[in-house]
């Protein structure tokens, strides 16, 4: 077969030039990088050979090595895995497959250059790491039971080369990189021992230097979670977690235990620092891997961690089930739902001690992953309690984080409800009208702005045996409550005299007339302190912002008629209630009262974030209103 030439996929030419900026700094990983790849091949193929023994009979015992060769000015690495296929190389080398690829690209060409290195840790780089070191790069290899070689070769500058070779090793990949200018410290022995015993020690196989009999082993080579902790540094924990997450981060929290007793296992976990790219992706794939007895089973294991804990990155190594087990007995295996068990109940455990010894650090956790553990709080009633007592927010009191408990504590004499809000962004929800009246009583109001609050706060429906009430539905119920001393002089000092009490009556049921079909109903309320109007769902109604979530996800969801509440003490409601009592509602101004019942509606529609029914119709009637009162 002739040399085939290809473009790289758009994304890997953006992140290899990205690679070769922002890793500079810390360019030794490439070893580490192309090691654990060369593992990761080896761990395929050991679980492989369980069921096809004859793959590795003629070469069993699994190995990496490391050849720098001083006079051609490459270093070379080699493994005798699984190999690859030509359709490998072009998927593995030539694309990103990663979920949700494109639209992280796009974060990390907005990103300064001080956070590029950040982004590509939560990416991982991999194999393109080695084009932080070196201007070529040639791949040769054979996957296991199959004759044909290949050779892939690429300078990293958009294109790389596919041809069949005689020269691949009988089973597996060689990676042989030519160094650029400047590059020589990677040949010396002594700088490749220290790199592989600093980043990948860890790693369960052993690894050389050189070949032949001039060998030299330079790791311990046994799965380090199968070590004491005592034995184990804090740096061997971080490297292979590195490894294990193929990540540029630092583990938030590590998670080093073994069960004994009628199931036995070992958990090395760990939570990262930071997210992971792809964590809102429906492809991703889960980051605990499944080992039986040291061998590698599969590394996207459901049923092993719930989708909720998804940021977790480890291994789970089990001495009772068998190493052929199938994916069918996977789903199935009590043995693996009782390890779901105890790891749920041991990682919320941790994370409970962290939210108490150190919450500051807690809440950074939060930021980063609290979207995904409230998701959680939908799925498992089970650990519904413990997830509720986890979870943190922002209120519209305080920037955050609180807890449930401490909303309670802060709650008002007269108050009986937990009082929440959803939103597309805390921006947002701070601006809203509908939390005036409670801003004006110090009546904290929580700011709810994931795309799964909507979901678990109606699927829970309490805390502590005080419902959550979203403020954008039913009544405000305000008038128990009793706001403390500061809060009171405040909104005496700040709000007028409300409207006579029949004027504004009048008015409503003007409202109800002119907008019927429109809304539900029209009331005065004690929402509002600074906004003329809002709307506000039924007590039994759908959430406003959770129908427009469900309708923007193409949902079909009946549309369901909101309430007008307007404030009795605004200067406009009063004067359109002093006009609708003096009649003007019915004699030959009655056109302008129209316009400004629809105004007002329109006004409450625009900022739920949506649209005038009839934009013309609200240009005309706003543009009339301005000339009108610019003649007065």
């Amino acid at each position: 077969m002739a040399k085939e030439t290809r473009n790289f996929q758009a994304e890997v030419s953006r992140l290899l030039d990205i690679v070769a900026n922002s890793l500079y700094a810390n360019k030794e990983v490439f070893l580490r990088e192309l090691i654990s790849n060369a593992s990761d091949a080896c761990d395929r193929l050991r679980y492989q050979a369980i069921t096809q023994p004859e793959l590795t009979q003629d070469d069993p015992d699994f190995h990496v090595t490391i050849v720098p060769t001083k006079d051609a000015r490459t270093v070379t690495v080699i493994d005798n895995g699984i190999g690859m296929t030509k359709d490998d190389l072009v998927e593995n080398l030539g694309t990103i497959a990663k979920s949700g690829t494109l639209k992280f690209m796009e974060e990390i060409q907005k990103a300064g250059d001080s956070n590029k290195a950040n982004l590509i840790g939560q990416f991982g780089v991999g194999f393109y790491a080695a084009f932080v070191v070196a201007d070529k790069v040639e791949v040769e290899t054979r996957r296991a039971g199959e004759s044909q070689g290949w050779r892939w070769s690429s300078d990293g500058r958009g294109e790389f080369t596919i041809e069949e070779t005689d020269e691949a090793p009988a089973r597996g990949t060689r990676v042989r990189l030519h160094l650029k200018q400047g590059e020589d410290e990677f040949l010396e022995e002594q700088r490749l021992r220290r790199i592989v015993q600093t980043y990948s020690d860890h790693i369960a196989i052993p690894i050389y230097l050189n070949e032949g009999e001039e060998a030299e082993q330079l790791n311990t080579a046994s799965a380090l979670w199968t070590r004491p902790k005592s034995e184990i540094t804090e740096q061997q924990y971080t490297e292979f977690y590195h490894h294990v997450a193929h990540a540029m981060d630092e583990p938030w929290l590590r998670l080093h235990f073994k069960a004994e007793g009628k199931v036995e296992y070992t958990c090395l976990l760990f939570v990262p620092s930071q997210k992971p790219f792809d964590l809102f992706h429906p492809d991703r794939k889960h980051g605990v891997k499944l080992y039986v007895r040291r061998v590698f089973i599969t590394d996207d294991c459901e049923e092993l961690v719930p989708a909720y804990l998804r940021f977790l990155r480890g291994v789970v190594d089990s001495e009772d089930l068998p190493l052929n087990v199938s994916r069918e007995v996977l789903q199935h295996n009590p043995l693996v739902a009782k390890i779901r068990q105890t790891l749920i109940k041991r990682v919320l455990g941790e994370l409970q001690k962290k939210a108490d010894k150190e919450p500051e650090a807690y809440a950074q956790f939060w930021n980063e992953f609290g979207a995904v553990l409230k998701e959680g709080l939908y799925e498992d009633t089970e650990q519904k309690d413990t997830l509720l007592e986890l979870a943190r927010f922002t209120t519209s009191e305080r920037d955050g984080p609180i807890s449930l408990k401490q909303y309670v504590d802060n709650m008002k004499p007269g108050q009986t409800s937990i009082y929440m809000m959803s939103g597309d962004s805390l921006e947002t929800l701070k601006k809203s009208p509908q939390l005036e009246g409670f801003k004006a009583k110090g009546v904290e109001v929580l700011l709810l702005s994931d795309p799964i609050d909507d979901f678990w706060t109606w699927s829970v429906g309490e805390y502590d045996g005080k419902p959550l009430k979203s403020v954008t539905r039913g009544a405000a119920e305000l008038d128990d409550i009793q706001a403390d001393d500061s809060a009171q002089d405040k909104s005496d000092d700040e709000q007028d005299e409300a409207a006579d009490e029949s004027a504004v009556g009048t008015l409503v049921a003007f409202l109800k007339t002119s907008l019927e079909g429109e809304v539900k109903d029209v009331r005065s309320t004690q929402r509002l302190t600074d906004s003329a109007c809002c709307l506000v769902a039924d007590e039994g109604d759908m959430d406003i912002h959770l129908e427009r979530m469900l309708r923007q996800h193409g949902q079909q969801t009946p549309s369901q008629k909101r309430i007008l509440e307007i404030n009795p003490k605004h200067p406009l409601i009063q004067r359109l209630a002093e006009n609708a009592k003096a009649g003007e509602a019915g004699n030959g101004s009655g056109g302008e009262m129209q316009d400004a019942a629809w105004l007002l509606l329109d006004q409450a529609r625009i900022v739920e974030g949506e649209t005038p029914s009839d934009p013309a119709a609200f240009a005309r009637r706003l543009s009339q209103l301005v000339a009108k009162g610019l003649a007065a």
